[in-house]
């Protein structure tokens, strides 16, 4: 009878040892599965909403309804859990729950509103009340003045998520576009394209501490990017055909000439290289980071403005707005590899997990 209990127990203990291997061995599979998946990115598409791409399969899987006109900026919560918008035509940002696709709220901005930021629960938007629309005034070409208000300085709108409102503006130049914060988080730097500076602000007060202008170097100023080491700036001029290098306190340190056109910027995630997209000349360059040496002009399409580097860090995608497709560049072999081609007038592009990009960063 002990004989039989042993071999029973034995069996028993037997086979609690192959469930739980079953078990392990499931939870191992499910995990690296789980670690496999590469992230989705989110596409503002000016014509229509945001389409969702599947980073797994490079395709478009879905699209989201923002209920809103002509999104341009766009930005993700740290957590994944919130998209928001900057609707161009309706003065506001949509707030979006990225599980369900389904609108939160809208949130009331200002005019023409265009650049999103996302940092903690705080959205900053940047706004242009004296923008008229249509093509920019060509190199050398007077902007004609139709109002008094022409020169309305942009305000940048914070909004805090958890009370779903506008809580403070900082006054920016007439017509901001870049966005950046000093490594510290206490600062933002604007790039203001229309009177051809870049000014500091203090974030609590929105007291403007510097301006510098970019005049002696370039006019219109567009993307700009602190490096990954928060030791310098780095800030393309449309009109000039460079980017402009600041030092940590905001001190030029010189310029580096780009292909017409330089708009999005970015470094990738080391601090390695630096990439700039030249929309004129329809290329994105890459740069050494440290000694700004060119190194490689990669073909893309028309009016390629942003981009986001994949969560991996191997692939760059561009949103580019006249040939209506996401471009897919591969990293290492520094060549375009690939095309999503379903897109609406794309405009910006933002990854999740959070990637380094023209537009975000992790």
């Amino acid at each position: 009878m002990k004989h039989r209990n042993c071999l029973s127990a034995l069996g028993s203990s037997t086979l609690g040892l192959s469930t739980l291997g079953a078990v392990l061995i499931f939870s191992s599979f499910q995990s690296n599965v789980l670690a496999a998946d590469k992230g989705v990115a989110y596409v503002t598409n000016q014509d229509a909403g945001v389409t969702v791409i599947d980073l797994n399969t490079m395709q478009t899987t879905r699209s989201i309804d923002i209920k809103g006109k002509a999104p341009r900026g766009i930005g993700v919560t740290a957590d994944g859990k919130l998209l928001i918008t900057a609707n161009k035509e309706d003065g506001n940002i949509s707030v979006i729950d990225t599980a369900t696709g389904e609108l939160v709220k809208h949130i009331e901005v200002g005019k023409n509103p265009e650049f999103v930021r996302v940092v903690g629960n705080r959205v900053f938007v940047s706004t242009e009340p004296s923008s008229k629309g249509g093509p920019p005034p060509k190199p050398g070409e007077v902007a004609k003045e139709d109002d008094d208000d022409d020169n309305e300085p942009a305000r940048i709108a914070v909004v805090d998520l958890k009370q779903g409102k506008k809580i403070q503006e900082i006054v920016g130049g007439p017509e901001t576009e870049g966005l950046e914060f000093s490594q510290d988080g206490k600062k933002l730097i604007i790039t203001n394209e229309a009177d051809n500076t870049i000014t500091v602000h203090n974030i609590s007060n929105g007291k403007l501490l510097k301006t510098i202008s970019t005049k002696k170097y370039g006019d219109r100023p567009r993307g700009i990017k602190i490096s990954p080491d928060g030791k310098t700036y780095v800030a393309t001029l449309e009109f000039g055909n460079k980017f402009m290098v600041l030092d940590k306190n905001y001190k030029v340190l010189r310029t580096v000439d780009t292909a017409a056109s330089p708009y999005g910027i970015s470094f990738d995630r080391d601090g390695k290289h630096l990439y700039v997209a030249a929309a004129k000349d329809k290329v994105l360059q890459v740069f050494d980071a440290k000694t700004y040496e060119k190194i490689k002009d990669i073909p893309t399409g028309n009016r390629c403005w942003h981009f986001s580097f994949t969560p991996d860090d191997k692939q760059i995608l561009l949103a580019c707005g006249k040939s209506d497709a996401v471009l897919v560049v591969d990293v290492e072999k520094m060549e375009k590899v690939g095309e999503i081609g379903d897109k609406d007038m794309p405009w910006g592009i933002v990854t999740y997990p959070k990637s380094m990009g023209s537009l975000d960063k992790p």
